[in-house]
């Protein structure tokens, strides 16, 4: 399947023009409260003022079946059918639950993501992952099913806070180190703390393509697709850790340390550039801060890793990188490398 994305501030006739080609019983935009009351009333789409509103509770918290079940409820009320349409409005969590509700009711009716935060646009919201957290674990119940059209705009990211921009710049960070040193340059280049909206549209085209041309060729993560798990072996591990000391972070915050670390590695076993990965480092540092381990923290984030859903036989799996652009996947990690790799992102970010 070919998956339609299109990059537009336009966003109102953008909606209305892509919708106006589409042929659908019923309508339907599910959304959080957070973006009923935040964008919903911005926009002038004629189209979705028609729409059946399903709204849900904002946050990974509300990422469940209860939710999900709500959904289905929600779409059979209102009369949907298989020639009925779904447009996501929202994050991450909208885009995720919404997009598998549609993708198993009445076993598959078509949807639209419209991501309204750069975590989502540059991340979930593209590349066919739609699911729900399960038993208390992540995305433990989902399948590969993408959205005809994702329709991405900065227009609404002038609400955002700073934290949740630097979240999803963090993926766009990872993109751009798989795709080209040129790439890698640009965006470290590019100013956060003063963000041109219409510059960050054209970096997030950019970014968003490295995504899709990886998923193209590796739609179900077999191979290839794996690629994008660069940082979250550590940045995962980092994240769970600070889930269960009460203290979480933010995904993307994780992700940029987690970067830090892989490179680190990188580093160590294919040559990864020593200036590249300082220059990573520093940026990092300067813009997300340090997450705080010691060495006594090493076994927890080890036993963290060797859970991961990316290990088959209790290993240490990541991707690493020999440069920006030559993307090695399935690199088994021993724990003394891995011990050694925190230490010198320890010695790097100054902790």
């Amino acid at each position: 399947m070919s998956q339609n994305i299109v990059f537009s501030n336009d966003i109102d006739n953008t909606l209305d023009n892509l919708l106006a080609t589409k042929q659908f019983s019923r309508l339907a935009v599910v959304v959080d409260t957070n973006t009923a009351q935040a964008v919903l009333p911005l926009l002038e789409c004629q189209a979705l003022k028609q729409a059946s509103v399903i709204a849900i509770g904002p946050g990974d918290i509300n990422k469940n079946l209860d939710t999900l079940v709500d959904v289905w409820k929600k779409l059979e009320a209102m009369g949907a059918t298989r020639k009925s349409l779904v447009v996501n409005l929202g994050g991450g969590v909208v885009t995720d639950l919404g997009g598998f509700a549609a993708a198993t009711y009445k076993r598959g009716i078509p949807f639209v993501n419209c991501p309204t935060t750069l975590l989502s646009a540059v991340d979930a919201a593209v590349g066919g992952k739609t699911g729900i957290n399960f038993n208390g674990l992540k995305n433990e119940i989902g399948c590969f099913v993408e959205a005809t059209d994702v329709i991405i705009t900065t227009r609404f990211f002038t609400t955002l806070p700073a934290v949740e921009l630097k979240s999803g710049f963090a993926e766009m960070l990872k993109h751009s180190m798989l795709s080209s040193h040129d790439d890698f340059e640009t965006l470290l280049d590019f100013d956060l703390a003063h963000v041109d909206y219409e510059r960050l549209l054209q970096l997030l085209k950019t970014s968003v393509l490295v995504k899709e041309r990886i998923v193209r060729e590796d739609p179900h993560e077999q191979g290839l697709r794996r690629a994008l798990n660069l940082g979250h072996t550590v940045g995962h591990a980092l994240e769970s850790m600070a889930l269960h000391k009460g203290k979480p972070v933010p995904h993307g915050y994780a992700v940029a340390w987690g970067l830090v670390a892989e490179a680190v590695l990188s580093h160590m076993t294919m040559h990864f550039p020593s200036t590249d990965l300082h220059r990573l480092a520093h940026y990092v540092k300067a813009h997300y801060g340090a997450f705080y381990i010691t060495c006594d923290d090493y076994d927890t984030l080890l036993e963290l890793m060797h859970h991961d859903k990316k290990s088959q036989n209790g290993e240490i799996n990541c991707s690493l990188l020999a440069s920006c652009g030559n993307v090695k996947v399935n690199n088994t990690i021993d724990d003394a490398d891995m011990k050694a790799a925190l230490d010198i992102y320890r010695d790097l970010m100054g902790i």
